[in-house]
């Protein structure tokens, strides 16, 4: 086994497949959604992951007006408010977290503040004390407006931020927002992720003397 050892002034958590595994809900209404539109679930799929649901409407169907995604999104994000069944944590989330005490550290997440705490509460992981969710931005990800707030509100330049992804959209918004980036899980295996971890069992994080983070990875 080999270790690779990383230092970031501040760390920008996404939620969904990086702290909590909420698959088996995003899945099932996706899945849904998809059948009333007609779409192959082989083409709504590789979508889904990451994106605020309008803009993956949005790319889906090109032609579909802005409203109706909007009302799409909303009837969505109202069923999975209530939908916890098989939500859970990313294997070393939890350690983690406990680990960021004291360190620059924040959720950016695609999910609005009500939604993102109550998949963290039903992962049984602590909500962090700053956090950038859907509400507070124009622009979903890939575009990287969220990472370069939460970097501002926490003092750190992005380039000194590493961010914690596993979808390719948040790891093109991570990367474009000039943060190095951690790709959890399988999926972000395939994205090009400054570096990777299975999950996060492979991470154990130190406070350095600066108050920095100190990663070790192990792969």
């Amino acid at each position: 086994m080999t270790f690779e050892t990383v230092s970031a002034r501040a760390v920008l958590l996404d939620m969904d497949g990086t702290l909590v595994n909420s698959d088996a809900v995003v899945e099932r209404l996706w899945a849904e959604w998809a059948a009333e539109q007609g779409l192959a679930w082989d083409t709504v799929e590789p979508l889904i992951h990451g994106r605020q649901g309008w803009l993956t409407m949005s790319l889906l169907l090109p032609e579909r007006a802005h409203a109706a995604n909007l009302a799409d999104e909303a009837r969505m994000l109202d069923a999975s408010r209530e939908d916890t069944a098989g939500v859970v944590p990313v294997p070393g989330a939890a350690e983690l977290l406990a680990a960021l005490a004291g360190i620059p550290h924040a959720l950016v997440t695609s999910a609005d503040d009500d939604l993102a705490r109550r998949r963290m509460a039903a992962a049984g992981l602590p909500f962090p004390e700053l956090a950038v969710t859907a509400e507070m931005v124009a622009a979903s990800k890939p575009d990287p407006e969220g990472f370069l707030l939460a970097a501002s509100k926490l003092g750190a330049p992005a380039a000194e931020c590493l961010v914690l992804e596993d979808s390719e959209a948040g790891i093109m918004a991570g990367l474009a927002a000039g943060a190095r980036v951690l790709g959890v899980g399988g999926r972000a295996a395939s994205y090009a992720p400054t570096y990777w971890v299975p999950d996060l069992t492979a991470v154990t994080l130190e406070r350095a003397d600066d108050g920095a983070a100190l990663l070790m990875l192990a792969g």
